[in-house]
């Protein structure tokens, strides 16, 4: 439990990475954080809210920092914790870690204000794309800070977390100290394989976890003395924010408009790198707990259990001398002989065969791909929605046929297309179904047709989940041939 019920730690969960260094995997519309990647089935979001109920078990509310298209993965995800209700920040556009943490301190000032309790809050900012195999090192290193907070009457007082490096990686930030200190002295951003081990052997540098202990206030009043364009443009963008209850989850959408004004610029280089000299006081705190960001192919092979020869298998994989590779099969068997030091990773529309130890490279294939326009950067053949998911089958010339899966209780939108007709089977479970102005009640291996221009929609009238196979019919089926009358998700 936490040392003191006067002092009211808010964890901030900052959710709006893309995790584009694991691609194929994880792509921007379905990123790292909602992925699992070990044997556990939880996803890297979901244990980084297991480590916050182990700082506190009591907590019940945290807040997370997200885009407007993840929103409903967050909400669909904590749905492992039905005690824990969350404030999502929704940016309408990545605007970098400063920003982010902006908008949430300006969210916990705003609860704050509205309490009846008058707590004094701090805020704990977690990233949510990384592992820890040692909670209880996790949960020590944030009590030991707190209690400065606690005890402490440094209103300025900044906590970062850094990590012992324990070997010269490239893919992280480093932390330097003041000689025989924990005073921050500088930061600095993935270096070159020399320059790491240059900071290894100097004993003063340290892996940058991303994680702070701050007061709200204590951020904001540091943004406007060092970044006041920052500062401004976020407080316009929030002063102008809506809000909905989603079944007591809050959702806050910044103003758009004034959001996109708003300068990119992480919370390193913004505020913590210049509070040097000045009455803000940044301390690091040593974090023994078995971190690691996973920000590359070759992290998740580190962190995860090997073979005799030196491997690393999920799924459907088969090796004949193969030693000291990843290899993660998603949909069918994976054969690998007579190499070593790969990694392999299929999924249902893309194979990746990368160098281990250049896989930090990834984000040059990226480039091309975004470059070309492929379609595979962003989406999987699988795209969850906020009611379920459809997979796309296949497609050809003026067809598409697509595998539909809808909770129950749930329904996809009032719509309608202009270009294409579409004939849906039920394959499993109930589906009720408005097609123009009939209502139909369809079971396992019955049908419809929708003409195009009809208005119409699905929905689960079943206790299982119900699953249709669509097929589309016409010269445009691109996802954006969607008309929405009425949306439960505020899609519209």
């Amino acid at each position: 439990m936490l040392p003191a019920k006067t002092t009211k730690l808010i964890p901030v969960v900052m959710c709006g990475g893309t995790g584009s260094r694991l691609w194929p995997l994880s792509r921007s519309e379905f990123p790292k954080q909602f992925l699992s990647l070990n044997d556990s089935g939880i996803t890297l979001f979901q244990e980084t809210i297991q480590r916050i109920v182990a700082i506190d078990p009591t907590i019940q509310e945290v807040i997370v920092i997200t885009n407007e298209a993840h929103r409903f993965f967050v909400l669909d995800q904590l749905s492992l914790f039905p005690s824990i209700k969350a404030r999502l920040i929704l940016e309408p556009t990545p605007k970098n870690t400063a920003a982010a943490l902006s908008l949430a301190a300006l969210e916990a000032l705003n609860f704050a204000s509205s309490s009846e309790i008058n707590d004094d809050f701090v805020l704990c900012v977690l990233p949510s794309d990384q592992i820890m195999t040692n909670v209880l090192g996790f949960k020590n290193a944030i009590e030991k800070s707190l209690l400065e907070f606690i005890n402490g009457l440094d209103i300025n007082l900044i906590s970062i977390f850094g990590i012992k490096p324990s070997s010269p990686e490239t893919g992280f930030g480093y932390i330097e100290l003041e000689p025989d200190s924990n005073a921050v002295k500088h930061f600095v951003e993935k270096p070159s394989l020399k320059t790491a081990q240059s900071y290894i052997d100097a004993g003063n540098f340290y892996w940058n976890s991303g994680m702070f202990l701050m007061r709200p206030i204590t951020w904001l009043n540091a943004l406007n003395k060092f970044r006041p364009d920052i500062y401004s443009t976020v407080h316009k963008a929030w002063d102008m924010r809506e809000v909905d209850d989603v079944d007591g989850n809050i959702f806050i959408r910044p103003s758009i408009e004034n959001f996109l004004e708003v300068p990119s610029e992480s919370i390193d280089y913004a505020v913590i790198e210049n509070c040097k000299n000045s009455e803000f006081n940044v301390k690091m705190v040593l974090l023994d707990s078995g971190w690691n960001d996973l920000g590359s192919w070759n992290s998740v092979w580190q962190t995860n259990q090997k073979d005799d020869d030196g491997n690393v298998l999920f799924g459907d994989a088969v090796t004949i001398k193969v030693a000291n590779s990843l290899i993660k099969s998603s949909h069918r068997l994976v054969g690998a002989v007579g190499v070593s030091d790969l990694v392999i990773i299929e999924t249902s529309d893309c194979v990746l065969v990368a160098d281990r130890n250049q896989s930090q490279d990834i984000k040059l294939l990226i480039e091309k791909l975004e470059r070309n326009s492929r379609p595979e950067k962003n989406l999987h053949r699988k795209v969850y929605r906020p009611w379920g998911w459809y997979d796309n089958l296949d497609e050809g010339s003026n067809f598409k046929v697509k595998r539909i899966n809808v909770k129950p209780g749930e329904s996809i939108s009032l719509q309608m297309h202009h270009h294409r007709s579409e004939h849906w089977v039920v394959v499993k479970g109930v589906a009720e179904i408005l097609n123009g102005v009939s209502k139909l009640t369809l079971i396992e291996n019955q049908g419809t047709y929708i003409p195009v221009g009809q208005v119409h929609r699905l929905k689960n009238a079943g206790e299982g989940p119900l699953e249709i196979i669509e097929v589309q019919s016409g010269g445009y089926l691109g996802e954006d041939d969607i008309v929405r009358f009425e949306d439960r998700y505020g899609r519209i």
